[in-house]
């Protein structure tokens, strides 16, 4: 059973309710506490760069099975001005708007996959997975 969460980002009070779905949702299809963590935290990354950058969008998290594994995906989708270079996004330390820059570089980090397709002056697209550890 797939279990999808759809969450509108228009202002702050929706980062911490995209946060909470996201471990929650995590929790509820079996990840360790840890791993919830590293959800929250990539979501949270995205979310923030959604409203910085994008002035808004949307996060869909959901429950994912492909061959006998589960786990969670998490997409990103805005109409915002798009990336200009990902490759320089994607490096630790640049940053457009003098944050640290450890944003989207950690996103890469902390989950599993990692997909990025950016439009400029239409938008941007970020999907992640990660996936339930059996190996502990």
């Amino acid at each position: 059973m797939n279990i999808a969460k759809r969450i509108e980002i228009s202002n702050e009070m929706d980062f911490s309710r995209a946060t909470l779905e996201a471990t929650k949702l995590a929790g509820r299809i079996g990840f360790r506490r840890s791993d919830q963590y590293q959800i929250s935290i990539a979501v949270s990354e995205l979310v923030t760069n959604m409203y910085r950058y994008a002035k808004g969008g949307c996060i869909i998290i959901r429950s994912i099975e492909r061959r006998r594994k589960k786990g969670i995906e998490v997409i990103a989708e805005d109409k915002g001005p798009g990336i200009e270079d990902i490759e320089m996004a994607m490096q630790d330390g640049f940053s457009t708007s003098k944050s640290l820059g450890l944003g989207l570089p950690g996103v890469k980090r902390l989950m599993d996959e990692f997909n990025i397709k950016t439009e400029l002056g239409k938008g941007t697209r970020i999907v992640v997975t990660k996936w339930i550890r059996r190996d502990v």
